[in-house]
């Protein structure tokens, strides 16, 4: 752990983390310094292709623009910063991949020791080679994330090791920012919001994040929610746990959801819905959003624009406003990115055989 007070940094005039921005609404100590890299502040991408297709004013709120690639870093610097507050020196988690990095991270920040659990060969190596590089101890196990987090939770309770996967209350209140940000950027929140459903967290998060804004009367309604899961790992949509759960979306291959009442209850007290897209909708819809919006987000975060496109003809507030969120950057995950697009052509270096070559392109 370093013996040094880690300080809160303002750019100019702007709060650095959220953290800063936000700590009136965060269960911390006045006096706390802040672990943070700065996250948080993502853009709201306006999405005019897709506004078209749907009839709604669209907006992607880009995730990927967080630290380490996706919205876990939201929830990592609190549970990072609630960590060093009562006197840890190390963090564990269960991943499928983009947990281990923003912890890993968070932690190297700190100067905790960090362990993470992963499945063995079902982590995207994008992310895993962001957790090996902030000098995490990985763990491979023979078994999907639901035992790795059944393991961790148990080694937290029994071992001075701080738990920080989503089922430690910080990273809900950490990622509870981005609807906070959503609102600011908007003047109110949107009259729909579109989430990936993996662990549930996330889901559960902007639930709380949009109610405590409208009761500190800086929003004036609450959006319906509209939750994705994918089809091999949708046990909120099938109503029990899915053993094997399987899916290309890596980040949401999970079939036991800690927060899983959670989610339900945010889809249902919103007037929205849990349902499910298949992998070739989530990939389809991450090679769209790449190809029409410009947008490069990895397959688990296209899970949000899958449903809409597969659901949409039906319930979307027309001429209003919806955001859907983007998880995690394209890169966390290049094999499948590359394993979808078209190949590369080859020829020779000759400048005649290249413009062949590009004539020729389809």
């Amino acid at each position: 752990m370093t013996d040094y007070p880690v300080p809160s940094y303002t750019l100019g005039e702007r709060p650095f983390g959220v953290i800063a921005r936000y700590r009136e609404y965060l269960p911390l100590k006045p006096d706390t310094p802040a672990v943070t890299l700065g996250e948080g502040d993502t853009p709201l991408v306006p999405a005019l292709w897709l506004s078209q297709e749907l009839g709604c004013r669209v907006f992607l709120k880009y995730e990927a623009a967080n630290p380490t690639g996706s919205f876990k870093d939201r929830g990592m610097t609190m549970a990072i910063t609630k960590a060093v507050e009562d006197g840890a020196t190390a963090v564990i988690c269960a991943s499928t991949g983009n947990t281990s990095a923003s912890a890993a991270a968070y932690a190297a920040r700190a100067g905790l020791r960090c362990v993470v659990l992963i499945p063995e060969g079902k982590i995207a190596m994008g992310k895993l080679s962001q957790a090996l590089m902030h000098g995490a101890v990985a763990i491979a196990i023979d078994g999907n994330f639901d035992l790795a987090l059944e393991f961790v939770k148990d080694i937290s309770e029994r071992r001075a090791i701080t738990l920080v996967n989503s089922l430690n209350p910080y990273r809900i209140e950490g990622q509870k920012t981005s609807a906070f940000e959503i609102v600011d950027r908007l003047g109110d929140a949107p009259a729909m919001l579109s989430i990936p459903v993996g662990n549930a967290g996330n889901i559960t998060s902007y639930w709380k994040g949009f109610r405590e804004y409208k009761d500190s009367g800086n929003a004036q309604r609450l959006p319906v929610v509209w939750g994705f899961q994918a089809a091999g790992a949708n046990p909120l949509v099938r109503g029990e746990v899915v053993k094997n759960p399987e899916t290309v979306a890596t980040a949401i291959r999970i079939g036991n959801p800690a927060r899983g009442d959670e989610a339900l209850a945010a889809a249902r007290d919103s007037g929205g819905v849990i349902r499910d897209v298949t992998d070739a909708e989530i990939l389809a819809a991450q090679r769209l959003l790449a190809q029409k919006e410009g947008v490069f987000c990895e397959p688990a975060s296209a899970a949000s624009v899958a449903g809409l496109l597969k659901y949409g003809s039906k319930g979307l507030p027309k001429g209003d406003t919806l955001v859907a969120v983007l998880t995690g950057h394209g890169l966390k995950d290049p094999q499948t990115a590359i394993e979808q697009s078209q190949p590369i052509l080859h020829c020779r270096a000759d400048l005649e055989a290249v413009e062949e070559t590009i004539a020729n392109a389809g």
